[in-house]
């Protein structure tokens, strides 16, 4: 017994030697005037080129939205977005919600009379108000120093034309049968019809004239303003109310409905960007920043105050003890997210101040079997921590309710292929202390062009349920807002910045947003390490995407996974599968306080790149 404890007290040291010591494929960027970071180079360079212009973090987080939407980057124009931002000038983290809503008619009723389990994957009926817009326009008018028409000059200019890159031109291939249901997506995305290959090559020069043409008209009306003697914040909110109250907004409404949406002039010009208090907890003396309950975000709250007692170091770096624990917190926290999280300006609210109590979490933890996976966790009553009485009792006994039948309406995506959809992030940061953190999405490839305006519609409101007794603050109803998956982390230390940090891949980003943070945080990685070190996902919790399914006990593990690792996660219960590449995408920036210095970090996973000066 005693040589088998010495071996595995050695086996710790190295491996806690091989995690500080790590290569990485691509080197950490290094800045100490500015970093810009998203998910293709070519959107990093817009970012680059803005703050060469001498713009803050905030206009190269604007330029670098808008040129990934214009590249189809996961993401449209029609999509949402979210940010956190530091202000150095108030030294708090601020956040901005523009995720869109549902529109007039969308309730349980309707899709379900078109006999749907769900709300539809793709097409018209999938589509929220669009969100991004007015998510860029608010964070630049308000937070920003330059004019709209500097800041959209490079995604006009990719609008005009830019060399496709080949996962999107790909993706327009593989996906020519949900494209070909909708005529205007056809005009917009078939650069050669009657060829056997009717999307575009890699490297063709991709034009969109439908949007360089919307996105002049928001430069026009800001223009205009400014010529009218406005100030750049009230010309800037010209442009936005051309889009949302304007002729942008009749077009888009009725290139929508002529494909069979619901979307109304009323629920664009109603529809508003809200700049919210973020929520946050405290980790070892850091001061971890996520959105509230119209994201997933609050999970990796919940999951790091289950975990600050616990002595992860020791348990060693993807050991079996590690991953286990991990998961069973994650089962907590998700568990909490499928039942409780939704829209917190439609009734009824979450529980936010019961779900991040310390107490809670405390509470919670004591359910953790810390021999096998636990199949069937149940959402927690956080009621009691926050002195209330739980209105949803008879719905959390009986949870989780039977899963309706899958119609086959709702989409044709694998449950990988919806779990694990992608976005894009952007982090952005500059000398004078701005911080920016977003992870925009919606619209992507294979969306439904809104007429002849370039706008690809929104997907996400297959993130709602039609049931209550499946989550009662997540059911579909006009003018709410779906609980998405989209959660940008942004990190204080002593009141500075100290991690910026985002990833794309629908539920598993706040499970890969917890590894990263734990691997800089208690593993002593440096954020390129930390981006591209192997993470594990849990499919326990239900999809947001498709039929909502969830696949208790099954992991996803990285091919290094050694032998005794994966035997022992056997026992516990497991069911395995690997991959070579587990680690994100996960873009990040680290603020170096030694030095005075900034790191970026981009995980060699996907197309991700960034810039730094």
């Amino acid at each position: 017994m005693r040589t088998r404890l010495l071996l595995l007290l050695a086996l710790c040291a190295a491996l806690g030697l091989a995690v500080s010591a790590q290569r990485t494929v691509k080197p950490a960027l290094h800045g100490r005037h500015w970093v810009a970071i998203t998910g293709k180079p070519l959107g990093a360079t817009a970012g680059a080129m803005i703050f060469e212009k001498g713009g803050n973090a905030v206009d190269s987080a604007c330029a670098m939205l808008a040129a990934v939407c214009t590249m189809w980057d996961t993401l449209s124009w029609g999509g949402e977005t979210q940010a956190l931002i530091f202000n150095p000038k108030t030294g708090k983290v601020i956040a901005l919600n523009a995720l869109g809503v549902a529109p007039t008619g969308a309730t349980p009723e309707f899709f379900r009379s078109r006999g749907m389990a769900y709300p539809p994957e793709y097409g018209p009926l999938a589509a929220v108000t669009p969100g991004t817009p007015g998510g860029l326009m608010t964070m630049l008018a308000e937070f920003g120093t330059m004019s709209l028409k500097e800041v959209l000059a490079p995604a006009i200019q990719m609008a005009d034309g830019y060399p496709i890159e080949q996962q999107a031109a790909d993706t327009i291939e593989r996906d020519r049968r949900e494209i070909a249901k909708w005529p205007p997506s056809v005009n917009v995305f078939f650069t050669h019809p009657g060829r056997a290959r009717v999307a575009p090559d890699p490297g063709e020069i991709f034009r969109q004239p439908d949007l360089a043409a919307t996105l002049r008209k928001l430069v026009e009306a800001e223009q205009q303003a400014l010529a009218a003697g406005k100030s750049r914040k009230d010309a800037i909110y010209a442009a936005y109310d051309r889009f949302y109250k304007g002729d942008i907004a009749r077009d888009f409404v009725a290139g929508s409905r002529e494909l069979g949406g619901l979307i109304t002039e009323q629920d664009l010009a109603k529809w508003q960007v809200h700049i919210e208090e973020p929520v946050v907890t405290s980790y070892k003396g850091i001061d971890v920043y996520k959105l509230t309950t119209w994201v997933q975000g609050p999970v990796m709250l919940q999951a790091l105050n289950m975990l600050e007692p616990m002595d992860l170091k020791s348990m060693g770096y993807n050991s079996a003890r590690y991953i286990h624990t991990l998961y069973q917190v994650m089962n907590l926290s998700f568990g909490d997210r499928d039942f409780y999280y939704g829209d917190p300006y439609m009734p009824p609210a979450s529980p936010i101040t019961g779900l991040l109590s310390k107490q809670y979490a405390h509470d919670r933890a004591k359910l953790i079997d810390w021999d096998r996976n636990d199949p069937n966790v149940k959402p927690g009553d956080p009621y009691p921590y926050q002195g209330g009485t739980n209105p949803f009792t008879k719905f959390l006994a009986a949870w989780p309710p039977p899963p309706p039948k899958p119609t086959g309406a709702e989409g044709s995506r694998s449950f990988d292929e919806a779990f694990t959809a992608g976005t894009t992030s952007i982090e952005a940061a500059d000398a004078q202390g701005w911080v920016v953190s977003v992870t925009p999405s919606g619209g992507w490839i294979p969306a439904t062009i809104a007429g002849r305006t370039g706008i690809g519609m929104s997907q996400r409101m297959q993130s709602f349920v039609l049931d209550e007794a499946m989550c009662p603050y997540n059911v579909v109803t006009p003018g709410k807002r779906p609980r998405s998956t989209l959660s940008p982390g942004l990190a204080l230390k002593d009141g500075k910045p100290f991690l910026s940090f985002a990833v794309q891949g629908g539920d598993t980003q706040d499970q890969n947003l917890l590894q990263f943070f734990l691997n800089v945080v208690e593993f002593g990685m440096n954020v390129q390490q930390a981006t591209e070190a192997a993470n594990f996902n849990s499919y326990q919790m239900h999809s947001s995407f498709g039929d909502h399914r969830s696949e208790p006990g099954r992991i996803t593990l990285n091919d290094e996974i050694p032998p005794w690792v994966r035997e022992d996660l056997a026992r516990r219960g497991y069911k395995m599968d690997f991959l070579k590449l587990t680690s994100g995408p996960i873009n990040a920036i680290f603020f170096d306080r030694v030095h005075g210095t900034m790191w970026g970090g981009s995980s060699n996973h996907g197309e991700d790149y960034g810039i730094a000066w």
